[in-house]
């Protein structure tokens, strides 16, 4: 069943059709919140379907789902990130990528803190284009900015990433 007959028949009040909804997306959201946020996070994650349930009703649009769905993710992670920013930074506890790895190649957890390291703005276009599969004139639409802005940040990110995988041991 496609998202938008999903969210039309939520708009119709079946709780089933949510449920699915929920089934369908939830590893999406969780996904998306532990990337942006580097680590994961059901408070956040909970807000977010707290805030799809009480928008869907008005959304005029039902085949417009995803890039609104991101919408509403992005806006609970970056207040999220927000509030991280106001809280003073804890001492980290020395550098767990110390373990032997396999020359050239990056492993997951050695990708995932080098994109955690990245600014947000930039980790979010790598993620929504790369991780998401999403063209760039949708995350263009979820960040609020122009296609240019996202295909500037994609190449600032790209060479970010780069300089933290370096930094990190990695040797391309």
């Amino acid at each position: 069943m496609t998202d938008e007959l999903l969210v039309i028949r939520c708009q119709l009040g079946e709780r089933e059709a949510f449920a699915e909804l929920v089934r369908d997306w939830h590893p999406v959201v969780e996904r998306y919140v532990g990337r942006m946020l580097g680590r994961s996070d059901d408070d956040v994650v909970q807000e977010i379907w707290l805030a799809v349930f009480r928008g869907l009703p008005g959304l005029r649009q039902p085949d417009r789902f995803a890039p609104w769905f991101y919408v509403v993710a992005r806006r609970a992670v970056m207040n999220q990130l927000r509030e991280q920013y106001r809280r003073p930074e804890s001492e980290p506890v020395g550098d767990p990528l110390e373990a032997d790895e396999a020359d050239g190649v990056v492993d997951r957890e050695t990708l995932a803190r080098a994109l955690a390291a990245l600014p947000a703005r930039e980790r979010e276009v790598l993620m929504l284009f790369y991780l998401e599969d999403l063209p760039v004139g949708v995350c263009a639409q979820i960040c609020d900015v122009p296609v240019g802005t996202v295909k500037s940040r994609l190449n600032r990110a790209r060479k970010l990433l780069h300089l933290e995988l370096v930094r990190k041991g990695y040797q391309a």
